[in-house]
């Protein structure tokens, strides 16, 4: 069988080819693939449509101009890449709580969905302050 078509990879595989594609990634362009400055660029294209004089006063934005580069690209990638595993290895599914979620804190749309957004703010934080 395909590896690209089984359901779960080997962890060991996936990792190595991430990390191949990292070397690449700061081979072609002297800089390592990350996530964190993408989602603040979008932030900025948000804003943009409501406000754009503020986004011109930001002294973030000054300094790091609302684009879409290759690192932009790459985190569209990830999503269509995902969306692409996902279905070519016909595992597909919306799940609002996932079972191993459910089994530990319960069936609660409103608390699982509070902690995603919770983690992900913690996350980016974190990222931020690393300055990645």
């Amino acid at each position: 069988m395909n590896v690209l078509l089984q359901k779960k990879w080997s962890p060991y595989i996936a990792g190595a080819l991430a990390g191949l594609l990292l070397v690449l990634s700061v081979y072609l362009t002297g800089k390592y693939f990350g996530a964190s400055t993408t989602f603040v660029r979008a932030s900025g294209f948000i804003e943009q449509t409501v406000a754009p004089e503020k986004v011109a006063e930001m002294a973030y934005f000054i300094k790091e101009k609302v684009k879409v580069d290759w690192q932009f690209l790459f985190v569209v990638g990830v999503f269509f890449g995902s969306l692409l595993s996902a279905w070519t290895s016909r595992d597909a599914k919306a799940v609002a709580v996932p079972p191993m979620w459910e089994e530990r804190f319960g069936a609660s749309r409103t608390k699982r969905w509070t902690m995603a957004v919770l983690g992900g703010a913690v996350l980016m934080f974190g990222a931020r302050l690393a300055d990645g």
